[in-house]
């Protein structure tokens, strides 16, 4: 077994159990992509086991804290059902969910997400891709799903030196998907979706939001960066009267209007705009137009730390405009899933933008991702989604 030799002092994020261990705090050491190494602290003593990542500034990333643990096909077995047993437990009201996600359930850089009866994966690790078929295989006996599709194309695969890869891993067939939410139905495509297909971390947002709609009376709701519409049907199902909802994507604004219809609304209740989401606010701004509740939920305008203040700017402009187009009592829910922005850091952005704007707001409630998305005691950086619900005062 090869040894990872850490600089002195660079050992305490290990004994906190941190899976991550990043390039300048190794001291001498090498393997292969993805090898499986013994991580030793300055005076030789065990730390972890973990996978070697040569391009990566994530150097290495722990499969396990013991000492007497064999990183092998049972390991990842017992990995594998730990994860789904926790998954039992929670309260996940749809057929949609998160199974595996990455460090916080042990397993760093592997990503498995079912629907219905169908698993989508990805491996973002040099260490998972390593593992890839024992997991393909302990995946399809625990599951017993009828196909793992491989979603491996996101782009920290490139970070880890990795080329993208998609399509059946294990099974075949048709890629598209019908799920449960909440009462309502909403389709996916695994293989051209985003994510693994589909935003399972927003799912009880979705269902907030509905809840808050119904309770504040919203009748006139703006969706933006709507995706495939999952607000907006939420919206609609706490009786919207009229739901707009924005995007730039042809084909997930096509697939707004088949949620709309598949859920037996009123298509006359809902109406799409392929936009630019800013310009699209500003244009609104201008006619005079106001909306009773507006959803923000754009993509990552920050991977990374580094990319904070550029992103900052970018979070602040949308969120000022939002609470310029809310009427008076209108409801703003706004997130990030930038894990460069922190909770209080986007607390700050949102309330920098309520000043420019020259308004205030009542925070309802703090928002976070599922509970089948944890965020462990040991591993924060797995927070990534945070959000508000404000009423505008």
């Amino acid at each position: 077994m090869k040894s990872i030799r850490l600089r002195e002092g660079k050992e305490r994020s290990l004994l906190r159990r941190h899976p991550w261990v990043f390039q300048g705090s190794i001291e001498k050491g090498k393997a292969d992509p993805g090898e499986t190494v013994r991580v030793e602290a300055s005076d030789g003593h065990f730390l972890a086991w973990g996978a070697f990542s040569p391009s990566s500034t994530i150097r290495v990333r722990a499969w396990s804290f013991e000492a007497g643990e064999r990183i092998d096909a049972a390991f990842f077995e017992r990995r594998i059902a730990s994860a789904l047993a926790l998954r039992r437990k929670l309260p996940v009201a749809s057929d949609g969910v998160r199974l595996i996600h990455g460090e916080a359930d042990g397993l760093p850089g592997l990503i498995v997400d079912r629907y219905g009866d169908l698993l989508s994966v990805q491996f973002l690790s040099a260490g998972s891709v390593r593992w890839k078929e024992t997991i393909a295989d302990a995946l399809m006996a625990q599951t017993g799903a009828r196909g793992l599709y491989e979603r491996s194309d996101s782009s920290v695969r490139s970070l880890e030196g990795l080329e993208p890869v998609t399509g059946w891993l294990r099974g075949g067939g048709p890629t598209e998907v019908t799920i449960r939410e909440h009462g309502w139905k909403l389709t996916l495509d695994v293989a051209t979706g985003h994510k693994t297909g589909f935003y399972l971390d927003q799912r009880d947002n979705r269902a907030r939001f509905a809840e808050l709609v119904r309770q504040q009376g919203a009748q006139r709701v703006l969706n933006c960066y709507c995706y495939t519409g999952g607000f907006s049907v939420a919206a609609l199902a706490g009786g919207a009267r009229q739901v707009t909802s924005v995007d730039s994507s042809a084909p997930a604004l096509e697939r707004v209007r088949a949620h709309v219809e598949l859920n037996g609304f009123d298509a006359a209740r809902s109406q799409t705009q392929d936009a630019d989401v800013n310009q699209f606010l500003r244009d609104e701004l201008k006619a005079g137009r106001q909306y009773d509740a507006i959803v923000l939920d754009p993509p990552k305008f920050a991977p990374t730390a580094a990319h904070a203040e550029r992103a900052s700017r970018a979070y602040k402009d949308i969120n000022r405009l939002a609470l310029k187009l809310l009427a008076p009592g209108g409801l703003l829910l706004t997130f990030s899933c930038s894990g460069g922005i922190g909770a209080e850091l986007f607390h700050k952005i949102v309330a920098g933008a309520a000043m420019d704007a020259g308004v205030d707001g009542a925070i309802l409630a703090r928002l976070e991702g599922a509970p089948d998305h944890p965020t462990t005691l040991f591993f924060p950086e797995g927070e990534y989604l945070k959000g508000l619900a404000i009423l505008k005062l």
